[in-house]
């Protein structure tokens, strides 16, 4: 784990540049052995190499109601980002990633609050998720932070290109709305 100094920090929009970065950072926090070094592998439970590929983060980036922050660092460049994307009133969440030599270091924090300010900038009420039930720490992690099951659940429905389940999943929605804001 890296230590924090929040002056050497950074979150803004990626661009097409950061692409290839990007990709290599996502694929090495969930899937292949290295994954395992991290706490957010999804390697035991999904078989593969890549979450993503830079045609998938390039048709992200084409995408007017998406965007993908990054979190770079002053010396360490990228170690950091999550995909946002509008759908209607709410934003979508996918992709919360750093890098395994900043994992436990506050960058996922950092990124969720980013997120939030994006969802309000956009006049969203909320921000929703998906994430596999069984990766029960991930879920405790969401849940400091406000995002709290909904009850709806859905098919794990993967692109087989990015990983083959090596068990039945599922996803659970999450979402965190704000205050005052009724269901």
């Amino acid at each position: 784990m890296q230590t924090e100094n929040t002056d050497i920090f950074n979150i803004q929009k990626a661009d097409a540049a950061d692409i290839p970065r990007l990709a290599e950072m996502i694929n090495r926090c969930y899937r292949g052995e290295a994954s395992k070094q991290g706490w957010t592998t999804e390697a035991d439970l999904i078989a593969g190499e890549i979450r993503t590929d830079e045609d998938n983060l390039s048709e992200i980036m084409a995408n007017d109601a998406a965007t993908i922050l990054k979190c770079s660092h002053a010396t360490a460049g990228i170690v950091g980002c999550v995909y946002l994307e509008k759908k209607g009133d709410r934003l979508y969440l996918g992709m919360l990633s750093v890098d395994i030599a900043w994992q436990a270091s506050g960058i996922g924090k950092r990124l969720l609050v980013a997120a939030e300010v994006h969802a309000r900038s956009l006049g969203c009420v909320a921000i929703f998720m998906r994430v596999i039930p069984v990766r029960s720490s991930l879920m405790d992690w969401y849940e400091r932070y406000g995002y709290l099951p909904t009850g709806e659940r859905m098919p794990f429905d993967g692109d087989p290109k990015y990983g083959v389940p090596r068990v039945p999943l599922e996803f659970v929605i999450l979402e965190k709305r704000w205050a005052g804001i009724e269901n």
